[in-house]
């Protein structure tokens, strides 16, 4: 899998039909509400990302469950106590 983070302003420019999320309601988006992300096959970058102008990536799922973990994807507060 490949994954890209942008702006949830460019949500529209997602054609969902070329990646694994099936709509925007199904994204998930950071804590602040302003990013979000999409993954694909690695075999095929889909055709909307060189539209997106706010793309961050692409991430390996290595690198995204990294970024996943920070704060921005994560509030701290709602974590399980140790």
């Amino acid at each position: 899998m490949k994954y890209i983070i942008f702006n949830i302003s460019e949500i529209d420019k997602v054609n969902f039909e070329e990646v694994r999320e099936t709509s925007k309601e199904t994204v998930r988006i950071s804590i602040d509400g302003t990013k979000t992300f999409v993954k694909w096959n690695e075999d095929k970058t889909p055709s909307f990302i060189n539209t997106l102008t706010t793309a961050e990536g692409p991430y390996t799922y290595e690198e995204i469950q990294t970024i996943l973990g920070m704060d921005l994807w994560n509030d701290p507060t709602l974590l399980p106590l140790p």
